[in-house]
């Protein structure tokens, strides 16, 4: 039952939002991964952009895909996580050590040995509408534990507006989506850092956008 109720989710509400409410600009789609593991990092401005981004996948990876969450702000009472786990389809990670054994990416490396593709949102939390924050290091560490598994970068545009953070009314604006390269993990984490940073730049620089007044 979850598995037709996440697809109808995806298929019928999101879709009818992004391509009717919406509109919705995506460059170089056929980047993006047509089997698993990978994963997609993006940038992180709205409630949005997991919806479409998921949105983006054929139909036969939904049950393989899974945006990487906050366990503590999704799984914060019964209702919301039975949405989150059973209809988003989130994969949830504590943002706090129980010990200093634990280590906060082994499910995201369990999810990616068993195929699975991932959403990352590196910058943490979401940001101000269409600024670009600093993305965390954990995606290096992930990307260097996984050097075989694609990292494709994403940059979004204009879902910070149309759905800003904090915000309930949904806001029709024309956004935008640009799929960049795949990268690889290597051992030099700076470097494959300073490697997405480009990517993300060379994204947005494509785009051409103008600045939000």
């Amino acid at each position: 039952m979850s598995r037709i109720l996440r697809y109808l989710f995806y298929r019928v509400f999101v879709r009818l939002i992004v391509l009717i409410v919406l509109g919705l600009n995506v460059r170089n789609r056929e980047k993006l991964p047509k089997n698993g593991p990978a994963i997609i990092v993006a940038n992180h401005n709205s409630h949005l952009d997991t919806m479409v981004l998921m949105s983006l996948l054929p139909s036969h990876l939904l049950p393989i895909t899974k945006p990487v969450a906050a366990a503590d702000y999704f799984l914060r009472n019964k209702f919301i996580a039975w949405f989150a786990l059973d209809i988003v389809g989130i994969l949830p990670i504590s943002r706090k050590r129980e010990s200093r054994d634990d280590d906060p990416l082994e499910r995201i490396n369990e999810s990616l040995n068993k195929g699975e593709i991932l959403v990352f949102f590196p910058e943490g939390s979401r940001g101000e509408p269409e600024q670009l924050s600093s993305f965390k290091g954990g995606i290096a560490k992930l990307a260097q534990t996984n050097k075989q598994i694609p990292v494709i970068p994403v940059l979004l545009h204009g879902l910070g507006k149309a759905l800003p953070k904090g915000e309930a009314l949904l806001v029709p604006f024309f956004c935008d989506v640009f799929v960049g390269d795949p990268l690889f993990g290597n051992e030099d984490r700076k470097r494959f850092m300073q490697e997405l940073e480009i990517s993300m730049k060379s994204l947005a620089a494509e785009g051409q956008f103008q600045a939000w007044e």
